[in-house]
């Protein structure tokens, strides 16, 4: 009844007398049936696959081998968790000294499972160049999320979408799944904070919140149960709605990231151990595996590239989820005082240019944007370290759309624009499609160079070679290109502080 009083504002008279209705999926027979797939690059030559359950399970397990039909190995875990809301539990096993680049297959231990595969992650240094994908901001679909038109000819997909999910951005994820190697998602998933949107939820939040989050990462597991899928923290995972300073009231298992944290705790990496011939790197790499906080704060490595995940959301000064936030969300610290900048540092520090020359980041919130004022303490307390160690691209999201910008430090545009910058370049990759719709472009700003609110689309970053990377934006329903640009950067350095 407390989600009632705090969210009825919202909703039409005549939702009062609407029963309540959380739209649960079906609980198998068989409990052991996994669901919501989701895989992770978790370190060197190192891939942990993550599902749940609607029992524990003693001793999750998964067979896998580079042949469909020969799965000869097999790795277990005691890992299987759930909390207080939820009808189910998370599992996670890691599959480790894997061979490189390579076609893995398998099978979740279950009387009742099937055959996946997946391809493993390249070697540090490995300069063949390959494609990822961002999305951000992409929500539930059908009764709970929205609801769109879509050529009906593009469903028969690889990988299989249910015929039922209307999703777009899944649906070209589907389409396209030989054209990049892994996903990166740096918040907002499922928006089940926003239950309260649909008058059929209104009686029955509790039981709707953890409805939405079943129905997104089902619809979100063809993808994820193929590809890498790396998370970092959104608001819209803090609590059970985004009301202020009303947190407290949310339900046990409702607040504080608990489903992020349940879900995807085990199975993101901390940091690599660095392959470079340099002490100082590989002194400043193990410092960053001993203050990662995954999956808040991580990173890893992928042929030309080193990635870090950052938290925007708490544990930071003035971090708006964080205690006294602007957000009113009351959610962390996950970290003692300072470790999420300790372990940038570190990080950061470590990274060897020659072995992967590309280093790019990922977050939630922006503090370059347009239509409106972007997050100005995420700015204050991360600008300044990317700029230092020579960030090459930024990838956030937060705001409802697609954004590019030139590269750019303290609000200041490069003068050399996209041909060798010491600035880094900012995209804003928030228009994957989620129940609170579109944000509309509104005024620019001088940094910026696209902006698109037209449709639902999301980004694709492909690395050329050890200098030139391609951002394209790319429109969900039609596949079209909706911005394309090349970033040089020459790499000459190899340990960049600036």
């Amino acid at each position: 009844m407390v989600h009632l009083i705090t969210s009825v504002k919202t909703l039409p008279v005549w939702a009062v007398s609407v029963l309540a209705a959380a739209s649960y999926p079906p609980i198998p027979a068989d409990l052991t049936t996994p669901v919501q797939q989701r895989l992770a690059i978790n370190g060197p030559n190192a891939i942990s696959i993550g599902w749940n359950t609607y029992e524990k399970l003693d001793q999750p397990c998964v067979q896998y081998g580079t042949s469909s039909d020969a799965l000869t190995s097999e790795a277990c875990s005691t890992s299987s968790v759930t909390y207080a809301t939820s009808r189910t539990y998370s599992n996670a096993v890691t599959l480790t000294d894997l061979s490189p680049a390579t076609t893995y297959y398998y099978k979740i231990v279950s009387t009742n499972s099937s055959v996946e595969h997946f391809f493993s992650l390249r070697v540090a240094g490995d300069t063949t160049p390959f494609a990822m994908n961002a999305v951000i901001d992409m929500g539930v679909y059908g009764a709970d999320g929205y609801t769109i038109q879509m050529d009906e000819t593009k469903r028969d997909t690889i990988p299989t979408i249910d015929p039922s999910l209307n999703h777009t951005t899944i649906s070209q994820l589907a389409n396209t799944v030989d054209d990049y190697e892994f996903i990166v998602h740096p918040g907002d998933f499922a928006y089940a904070d926003d239950w309260y949107l649909k008058p059929k939820n209104i009686f029955d939040g509790e039981d709707a919140f953890q409805a939405i989050l079943e129905q997104f990462y089902d619809q979100l597991s063809p993808i994820s149960g193929r590809k890498a899928y790396m998370a970092s923290p959104g608001n819209h995972e803090a609590a059970c709605q985004e009301t202020p300073y009303t947190t407290e009231l949310c339900p046990t298992g409702q607040k504080n990231f608990t489903d992020f944290m349940t879900r995807f705790g085990k199975t993101m990496a901390t940091a690599f151990p660095s392959t470079s011939a340099a002490e100082a790197a590989r002194v400043n790499a193990n410092k960053a595996q001993l203050l990662a906080k995954p999956p808040f704060w991580y990173s890893f490595e992928y042929g030309m590239l080193h990635f870090v995940m950052l938290d925007t959301e708490t544990d930071f000064d003035d971090a708006p989820d964080g205690p006294g936030g602007s957000a009113g969300l009351d959610s962390g610290p996950f970290g003692t005082p300072n470790q999420q900048q300790e372990f940038l540092e570190a990080d950061l520090a470590s990274v060897d240019r020659t072995v992967t020359p590309w280093l790019l980041v990922g977050g939630h919130r922006p503090w370059y944007t347009t239509g409106g004022s972007g997050c100005t303490s995420c700015q204050a307390f991360f600008e300044p370290i990317l700029y230092k160690y020579g960030v090459d691209l930024a990838i956030l999201g937060h705001v409802h759309n697609s954004q590019r910008f030139q590269p750019v430090y303290n609000n200041t545009v490069d003068p050399n624009g996209m041909n060798d910058p010491s600035f880094p370049m900012y995209i804003v990759a928030g228009g994957a499609g989620n129940i609170e719709g579109l944000s509309a472009v509104g005024s620019n700003v001088s940094s910026n160079v696209f902006a698109y609110a037209d449709d639902f689309s999301y980004a694709k970053i492909s690395f050329l070679d050890k200098n030139n990377l391609q951002v394209d934006f790319i429109r969900s329903a039609t596949g079209e290109v909706l911005d394309t640009s090349v970033l040089y950067k020459a790499h000459t350095q190899q340990f960049v502080v600036q």
